[in-house]
């Protein structure tokens, strides 16, 4: 028998040979939102999923220092969101764009923040730089 078979649970969980649990980081992170609620406590959903105290508080110092990635929080009432739009400064250009050099950079720009991309960053990776800055 493999001594390192694995597999998961209706909760995602995934037990090992030995039967030790190990949480796959989206299931952490949707732990760790949990304790972000209003009015909850991290003890309150440790006990939740069976889990210590100490070892949920972890999660949340991994997310913090955003090694954890956590959902987008839900919207309480009302519609959803819709975009949000940065605001561009268009400046007139300086040279034709076929004598742009392959170094050419496109600056975005939201404060003291300051994301230097390629000419050649696809459209979608760009708006996804747009939509992280503003929020």
């Amino acid at each position: 028998m493999d001594d390192h078979s694995e597999f998961l649970t209706n909760s995602d969980l995934i037990f090992g040979p030995k039967g030790h649990r190990r949480w796959p980081d989206e299931v952490k992170a949707r732990i760790v939102a949990e304790t972000l609620e209003d009015g909850v406590r991290v003890r309150e959903v440790a006990d939740r999923y069976g889990l210590r105290p100490n070892h949920l508080s972890a999660w949340r110092r991994l997310a913090r220092d955003g090694k954890l990635v956590l959902p987008a929080p839900a919207v309480a009432s009302g519609p959803a969101p819709g975009p949000v739009f940065a605001p561009m400064i268009v400046e007139p250009e300086t040279e034709p764009a076929e004598h742009l050099t392959p170094n050419a950079t496109l600056e975005i720009v939201h404060g003291d923040v300051v994301v230097r991309v390629g000419m050649d960053t696809p459209a979608t990776r760009i708006a996804e730089i747009a939509r992280a800055l503003a929020e």
